[in-house]
């Protein structure tokens, strides 16, 4: 099949841990790289965002990525791209016009608005992964929240114009119901995960009483470092990595690491806490397999990847009990859910597992053997590539009741502010 994927903002050859730079970016380039390998001639179009990236280039996982020139030639924040989306999609429309792919993968709503606006003259069926939802970041940071106004309006046409949704947790099948979308084509795939890269290690002699602690992912509040740095004052002979962010030397000048330094000042552990910055995949593998557990406690999750790569390392994790992470960690037998926001909770749940090696050694055991049984890339890419062949064969007029919603998600792709 000839694949489209669309990525406006998240490009899949970006380096991961910066603010802009996350889990979106690491899915569309693993889910290329394992679509390809299928077979599938897949092509990735995103912003140009530096004057240095050429118009085409080939990704080292054999799928093609294509830079559009889409607003300014420089990095901008993506709740401040909708004013471009109209050049994105007549570049997509001319592009297809000219070579039509089988079908359209959207990744977030943006990218949703774009695709079904350049593919509908074309009768190319669009699958739309949102990967994160306007309602649900709405629900958590209220004023704080930076989207455009209309964003949930756009989310619900978009997603009841698509030919099919991808959920990638049950949490978010029920969030999309809520939204007016139908049941019936919505199809749950989850996130993958390297599990060669991700692999364990021979446990680490440790003293009892001793535990080292890792959160990973972006240096933005809503991933709950602050919460393990809180957790951390209450479990004493714990130490904690905290990796992710720009690169070491610039931490200084990151305001929320300024504000973990402090935090962990404050509260008397600042010699218990490491910051590491952006680390490689390599490196973000190695920093996994020698942890004892992982603390991966946001406020809300859409999934959760950092928590996959740690079952996949055979790390224990403890989780905050929403979004994605209800579904990949099960309580009890891959590690442990605590609510979230709540660092007495995770800090007893800490104490716990650092007086009990044998639990921790059995949690690890089974996360990996989930791992690998529910949640490597080429599984996830067969699933996906079913949901593909499904909407190809069935054609683009999958829902003729809501040809209200397909005019207003092209509407706003013409005339996006």
């Amino acid at each position: 099949m000839r694949i489209a994927m669309v990525s406006e903002h998240a490009s899949p050859l970006a380096a991961l841990g910066e603010a802009e730079c996350g889990g979106q970016n690491l899915h569309v380039a693993e889910l290329a790289a394992a679509l390809a390998d299928r077979g599938h001639q897949v092509t990735v179009y995103t912003r140009q965002d530096d004057p240095g990236q050429p118009g085409h280039v080939m990704a080292p996982g054999g799928y093609r990525v294509v830079h559009v020139p889409a607003g300014p030639v420089a990095p901008v924040p993506r709740d401040e791209l909708m004013p471009h989306l109209p050049a994105f999609t007549a570049f997509l429309g001319r592009r297809w016009q000219y070579r039509r792919p089988d079908v359209v993968h959207a990744h977030f709503w943006m990218s949703g608005v774009v695709s079904q606006r350049a593919a509908a003259p074309l009768g190319v069926p669009v699958v739309l992964t949102y990967h994160a939802l306007g309602v649900v970041k709405r629900r958590h940071q209220g004023a704080a929240d930076t989207s455009p106004a209309r964003r949930v309006e756009l989310e619900r046409a978009i997603g009841r114009a698509a030919a099919a949704v991808v959920a990638t947790c049950g949490d978010e099948v029920g969030e999309l119901v809520r939204l007016g979308l139908s049941r019936e084509r919505l199809h749950v795939v989850p996130c993958g995960v390297d599990c060669a890269r991700f692999r364990p290690a021979p446990p680490p002699d440790r003293r009892p009483g001793t535990l080292q602690v890792l959160s990973a992912g972006r240096l933005v509040p809503r991933k709950g470092h602050d919460v393990a740095i809180h957790a951390l004052a209450g479990v004493p002979g714990a130490r904690l990595t905290i990796v992710g962010g720009p690169p070491a030397d610039q931490l200084g000048q990151d305001p929320e690491a300024r504000r973990l330094h402090r935090l962990a000042r404050d509260l008397g552990v600042e010699r218990r806490v490491r910051f590491t910055g952006q680390a490689s995949r390599d490196a973000m593998a190695s920093h996994l397999r020698s942890a004892d557990v992982v603390a991966c406690v946001p406020r809300y999750e859409p999934f959760g990847l950092v928590a996959l790569e740690a079952m996949a390392s055979g790390t224990p994790v403890l989780a905050s009990a929403v979004g994605g992470l209800l579904d990949t960690v099960v309580h009890r037998v891959t590690g442990e859910h605590v609510p979230p926001g709540q660092p007495e909770a995770l800090a007893a749940a800490l104490r716990r597992l650092a007086g009990d090696p044998v639990k921790l050694r059995q949690y690890g055991i089974a996360a990996r053997e989930r791992a690998v049984a529910r949640y490597p890339w080429p599984q996830v890419a067969e699933l996906t590539e079913r949901v593909y062949r499904r909407v190809a064969a069935a054609g683009s007029t999958h829902n003729p009741g809501r040809g209200d919603d397909a005019r207003d998600a092209a509407v706003a792709a013409g005339g996006a502010r």
